[in-house]
């Protein structure tokens, strides 16, 4: 098994201690290192063996870059992460981006997209050449979709003329959250389907793989998806209702101080949200043997088996 996964798996238990692991995780200045000292933490982990045998304590690691390995290095293929890819990167496109609901809706779900295919699970079993183009595939018609849904009510409105106040507070403010959040769960089924079409692998404790599960990879697509969407449905539905509190109430005079109270409750609630978001399951996930397939059932007598999950 990955150091990365063992030490998720031995520090991650509990929601509160995965949140705090990604508050760490997800600090923007780990963007700043560099692959080769990346790659010479990677090597200083792979070679102690205390990481390999024993559970890792945070504080064992505070004079090392440990939490830039963890961000930067993917847990199944062992490969460093583009910058803009990386879980401490997640968070500029999404300000940039996210209340244009035309044309950069393409933008956005394209950089999802690519986020998601590049921090999935990387133990689908498939010609890599012909999986990465199947992901592809899947990921430009995803793309595609998603955003022609984003825009199809404000179409729809400006098509018939609709234009009443509850039609403006509905299309405008109450929709696009929800219908993100939507849209966000369905790019990652259709990138990651390979995953529970191919299956991924699954370990014991030790971290012996002792099979590729379809049933796995099926459910660590849902936990994926599932706080895919809780992140930007609450990340875009709380501040709209706040704005709308807040224009009825008429504390902000000007647009101008209107739209800079948007972007920072955007940004609160997005900051707080990321690591809730990916706390809410565990990165090394676990699964009963007895929900899997006949033939890793009988494989092993562990009673749980882990896998990653992916991002």
């Amino acid at each position: 098994m990955d150091a990365n996964l063992r030490f998720w798996r031995a520090e991650g238990q509990s929601f509160f201690q995965r949140f705090l692991l990604w508050a760490d995780v997800l600090d923007p200045l780990l963007l700043l290192k560099s692959s080769d000292e990346i790659r010479r933490t990677r090597l200083f982990i792979q070679n102690s063996e205390k990481t390999l045998s024993e559970p890792v304590q945070n504080d064992q690691w505070s004079d090392l870059p440990f939490f830039s390995f963890k961000s930067s290095v993917h847990p199944d293929t062992d490969k460093i992460i583009p910058v803009l890819f990386r879980p401490p990167g997640h968070l500029r496109p999404k300000l940039v981006f996210a209340y244009n609901l035309y044309f950069l809706q393409f933008v956005f779900h394209t950089y999802t997209t690519g986020f998601t295919m590049l921090n999935g699970n990387g133990t689908a079993k498939a010609e890599e050449y012909s999986l990465q183009e199947k992901q592809i595939f899947y990921g430009l018609g995803a793309i595609s979709y998603a955003a022609c849904i984003a825009a199809l009510p404000h179409i729809f409105m400006n098509r018939y003329t609709l234009k009443s106040s509850l039609t403006q507070l509905v299309v405008k403010q109450l929709l696009p959250a929800p219908l993100l959040g939507l849209m966000s769960a369905f790019t990652v089924v259709v990138v990651r389907s390979t995953e529970f079409e191919n299956g991924i692998e699954v370990m014991d404790r030790n971290g012996k793989v002792v099979g590729v599960s379809q049933k796995a990879g099926e459910k660590a697509v849902k936990e994926t998806a599932l706080s895919r969407a809780v992140l930007f449905g609450t990340t875009f539905f709380l501040p709209a209702v706040l704005m709308h509190i807040v224009g009825r109430a008429k504390f902000a005079k000007t647009p101008r101080a209107l739209a800079s109270l948007r972007m920072l409750m955007i940004t609160s609630v997005l900051a707080g949200m990321l690591p809730v978001s990916l706390s809410m399951f565990p990165q090394c996930g676990e699964i009963k043997r007895a929900d899997l397939e006949l033939e890793i059932v009988s494989s092993t007598e562990e009673t749980e088996l882990f896998y990653n999950r992916g991002i």
